[in-house]
Order: structure tokens, then sequence, then C-alpha cells
């Protein structure tokens, strides 16, 4: 049994489980259709019966109210609303069964001086160090001329969710640019509202008040996980690149560290044409 979360966490919970009940059709869950609905998806009785929890329960637990919430009936509503297993996870999170801390302590320069050595053998591929929430904290040359020159940006502004949505030219180097911004917004979600503190926050009303579209894909209440994923750039010094994103976390800290690795022969080729622009670059301050 778990203890009453904060309330700006149990406005997230609620919210998430709305969403994913609306998107539910009587005919989906095997049960019969009632006339017409004013509104999209089932009801909360409806949930409440496929769960086998009490109506009212179920609405405070929408409602956000501060109740007890236990891993076996959390379980049951979310088999009752279809949520796969990422969806699982960040119900859990969010109601308090998982309740370590995904936020990343601070990268101090002993750190960094021990990291930044490793970003440097892995060129040519590019590789950075990231927050949970996409803030780039550490990089190597590669990844430096990637979508631009990074130190050219504000170390508060080297965000790839905050680039993504407000810069048009980062965003130009994207080819499936309508993909990756769904699958970003659903990666911050996934981290945010939990135990991820002030950062997840900051960096979520920031993107909310600047861009429009993010705060449309925000409130779809999409979550995903961080995976296995190919993308394909336009450098603007070399051409196409079909990378592969591979992303493994640094456990002393809770960075995450992502390679990007070919997907194919030709992009391994201007990857190693990229290393070579980047030897006569100056050094960065």
């Amino acid at each position: 049994m778990t203890s009453p979360r904060p309330p700006a966490i149990r406005r997230e919970l609620g919210a998430f489980l709305r969403t994913r009940r609306e998107r539910l059709t009587p005919d989906r869950v095997g049960l019969p259709a009632t006339g017409r609905r004013r509104t999209p998806g089932l009801r909360r009785e409806e949930v409440a019966v496929l769960a086998g929890v009490g109506v009212t329960w179920y609405t405070w637990l929408e409602q956000g109210r501060p109740i007890n919430v236990s891993t076996q009936v959390l379980t049951a509503v979310g088999r009752a609303l279809h949520l796969d297993a990422t969806e699982k996870r960040h119900l859990e999170r969010l109601a308090g069964v998982h309740t370590r801390s995904t936020a990343p302590s601070a990268l101090d320069a002993s750190l960094l001086a021990a990291y930044q050595p490793v970003l440097d053998k892995l060129d040519p591929f590019p590789a950075c160090l990231q927050t949970s929430v996409f803030d780039v904290v550490a990089y190597n040359l590669s990844y430096r001329f990637l979508f631009t020159d990074m130190d050219r940006i504000p170390p508060a502004e080297r965000n790839c969710a905050l680039q993504f949505f407000t810069n048009a030219d980062w965003r130009s180097r994207y080819v499936d640019d309508d993909i990756v911004a769904a699958r970003m917004v659903a990666q911050l979600r996934a981290v945010a509202g939990t135990d991820t503190g002030r950062t997840a926050s900051t960096t979520v009303e920031e993107l909310r008040q600047r861009s429009e579209e993010f705060s449309q894909l925000w409130d779809r209440h999409d979550v995903m996980l961080q995976h296995l994923e190919t993308k394909r750039l336009n450098s603007p010094l070399v051409g196409l690149l079909q990378l592969n994103f591979v992303s493994t976390n640094v456990a002393e800290t809770g960075h995450r560290l992502t390679v990007m690795t070919p997907a194919d022969e030709t992009t391994s080729q201007r990857l190693l044409q990229l290393s070579e622009v980047n030897i006569d670059a100056p050094a960065r301050g």
C-alpha cells in the first residue's frame, strides 16, 4: 500500500488515466455499446467494473484525491485500460509503487574529467552525456558539429528538446521530424511528473510556453522509454546520415550516455569525413 502522493503528481496520474480511458471503446474491451456518448472512450464506471474496483475509488483516483493505492489494484486498473509495458511502469511511478528517483546528480568537474576522454575516444561516432530531460552536459567533437556548432549554444540552452521545438535550423537536420517530435515528448513524459524534481517540471514548463506543438503533444500523455532507434539526419557538413541511437544509463550519476553508430556503410564513411573536418576545429572554451 502506498501513501498519498504530492498534489501535482496526483493530478498527473489522474490526467494520464483519463487519456488512456478516453482512447478505448466498449467493443475493444468486450462491453456492449449503450447508445451515444457525450465524451469519447469508456466511462469511469466501466473501467471500475473491468478492474474489479469501486466506482467511487476509481473516480477519486482520476480526480487526484489523496487515496492509498495497492500494487494489486493498480495492476488491475492497468489491465482494464489495456496499458502496454511502458505505460504500466509509468503508472506505477506516478502512483508511487516505484519511488526511486530518476533525477541525475550534478556532473561535477571530476566526473566530467573522467567521462570526457571516453566520449573523445568514441569519435568518429557522435556521443554525448545527457540528463533524463535531454540536457546535454558533455559531448565529443563529432557530436559538436552534428546539428550545428554546439559550442556556440549557451550551456543553459543545450537541451535537445528545447532546440528541436524552438530552433528551426536544428529541427531541419531530422528527416522524419514529426516522428521524432512525438517520440521525444513521449520519452520526456515518461520521466516527468514522477520523482525527477524541479528539473523536469522546469523543462516542460519552458517548452509549453515556447512551443504550441509541444503543448499539444504533451497533452496526449503518450509515454515511451528510451530504446534503440535509427534516425536519419542531414548533416550540414557531410550530408545524409543514418544513425542508430544507442543509450545507456551512467549508474553513478543517473545521466544517459548516447552513442550514434552508423546504420550503413555510407554513413560510416561520412562520419569519418565529419571527424576529419573536426581536426581543424578551434579549441572549445
